[in-house]
């Protein structure tokens, strides 16, 4: 299973993560293990940890955690579920109890599955191009600085720049930034490093 989670703190599990690229309209960080989720976290500050896990569903919000670690390992085992076929779809055989708490989790994945599914590709281009103007100091506004260098910028200096992996890099520019509205070229010069630049 493969996660992303976008600049909103949404956090949507996917098969593979080819799926996650053709279905997420707007930019994201992907990780497909507690480590590499570890290692996504740490630049990040503590307070988007706990937007993160007080925007997963049925959860009991939270004000901090007690550490980076704790924060990390509660949030990731709670996203085993996502992505998970809901077999208690079913009113009456779910206890009356537990009813809020499983429609908030079957809500969720299901808003993010028609706008991912449903919606046709142009509009969702567009409406991602519309909302996409990067915001200062984030990270795809880094990104896009790098590549709009006459040069573009290698996978290594993106990769030493961000503190992502390889993957998420490649993740990024072929689902996250082409749905942005970004024409981003990639080429690999004789016996130089896989390299990326924006198309003005």
């Amino acid at each position: 299973m493969n996660f992303t989670i976008d600049t909103e703190n949404n956090v949507t599990a996917f098969a593979s993560p080819a799926e996650a690229a053709n279905a997420s309209p707007t930019p994201f960080d992907s990780f497909a293990s507690e480590r590499e989720l570890a290692e996504l976290a740490s630049a990040w500050p503590a307070d988007r940890l706990v937007a993160v896990w007080n925007s997963l569903p049925g959860v009991t919000p939270v004000k901090r955690f007690k550490d980076r670690k704790t924060a990390i390992g509660r949030i990731w085992n709670r996203i085993q579920g996502l992505g998970e076929p809901e077999e208690e779809a079913k009113p009456e055989a779910t206890p009356a109890h537990r009813k809020p708490r499983e429609a908030s989790s079957k809500d969720k994945v299901t808003k993010k599955a028609s706008l991912a599914n449903g919606a046709p590709k142009a509009k969702r281009a567009a409406k991602a191009r519309e909302a996409s103007a990067p915001r200062n100091g984030s990270k795809t506004a880094t990104v896009v600085a790098l590549l709009e260098r006459a040069k573009g910028a290698t996978l290594a200096e993106i990769v030493d720049k961000m503190g992502w992996q390889p993957h998420t890099v490649r993740g990024f520019m072929a689902g996250a930034m082409k749905k942005a509205g970004y024409a981003v070229e990639s080429f690999k010069p004789e016996g130089g490093q896989r390299t990326y630049k924006i198309n003005s």
